[in-house]
């Protein structure tokens, strides 16, 4: 019976020895032996990888390039082109890591531009909805805007330019999300400072109706109502054909808040701003153009 048990127990153990072998043999046949090959042949073939859009492939290939051939001018190529395709994997983390390398070996590199671009695409395509954290929004808008100012004149300036103003939305879009939250909660001051900041800081994007709109509401409910009617005329004055502007001016009449007690065109006009000229009337009608204005729309009703 001892001599059975004492097979029993062996058994087992021979047979997870055997396995173990087994497997490590076959990691063995697995791993790929290293034999140096022509730099262009490694090259085309990781091309023609990426055209197959077999790009992780692509990528360790386009890395076995680099390896092999570390001072050809295909190596610099490879360095970008290996990113480009990790990129395209949705390997973000490995992709950035990758240009970053790129960037600090090759700051004069004609392509380079595309480099900072990429990186900025990195973070751009990891944006998450409103209610998450938004460092990433952040990283992206910082290394997008680096694109407009280091290359204001190249192909990828102008499609950064548009995914600023994108991410920017989103920046506050997550600002209206945490304003809302705190307004309902009856935390007006912490509310007001967050729709204060999306109108200041973020002028040219789409929360702003909203942002004035909700400045007014908390106005009106911490009794400032002055403020109020000044918040509900930035918003006529800047969006007057807005369902926003309606809400508040419904707002300010059913509160009292008209400084003149006349109506509803007149209640705007009576701000020290507002012009008695028609041509310049009809043109304040406008949205006005942040660029073409010291500082923004925003500062000729500053009223905090």
């Amino acid at each position: 019976m001892r001599h059975r048990s004492a097979s029993a127990r062996l058994l087992p153990a021979l047979a997870l020895s055997a396995a173990l072998a087994a497997g490590l043999g076959a990691c063995s046949e697995k791993k790929p032996e290293y034999v140096e090959r022509p730099v262009e042949e490694l090259y085309n073939e990781a091309m023609d990888l990426v055209d197959a859009n077999e790009y992780y492939k692509a990528a360790q290939l386009f890395d076995e390039v680099d390896r092999q051939h570390p001072y050809s001018a295909w190596a610099t190529k490879a360095q970008l082109m290996g990113a480009y395709a990790l990129y395209e994997r949705n390997k973000y983390d490995d992709a950035i890591v990758a240009l970053d390398r790129f960037i600090q070996l090759h700051p004069g590199n004609k392509s380079i531009a595309y480099g900072y671009y990429l990186k900025g695409l990195c973070y751009y395509e990891q944006i998450t909805d409103v209610a998450r954290d938004q460092k990433l929004t952040e990283q992206a808008l910082k290394i997008l805007q680096e694109v407009v100012d280091r290359f204001p004149s190249s192909v990828y300036a102008r499609d950064a330019r548009l995914k600023i103003d994108l991410a920017r939305d989103h920046l506050a879009g997550k600002e209206m999300n945490i304003g809302r939250y705190y307004q309902n909660l009856g935390h007006h001051l912490a509310a007001l400072n967050r729709f204060k900041m999306v109108a200041e800081q973020y002028q040219t994007t789409t929360h702003v109706p909203e942002a004035l709109y909700r400045m007014v509401e908390l106005y009106t409910a911490l009794g400032l109502d002055q403020e109020a009617a000044r918040a509900a005329a930035v918003l006529g004055h800047n969006f007057p054909g807005s369902d926003w502007y309606e809400d508040a001016y419904a707002m300010a009449e059913k509160g009292n808040l008209n400084p003149t007690g006349r109506s509803k065109k007149s209640w705007t006009d009576s701000l020290t701003f507002w012009s008695s000229d028609k041509d310049k009337a009809k043109e304040r009608s406008k949205p006005a153009d942040p660029a073409k204005t010291s500082g923004g729309w925003f500062n000729w009703a500053k009223f905090w």
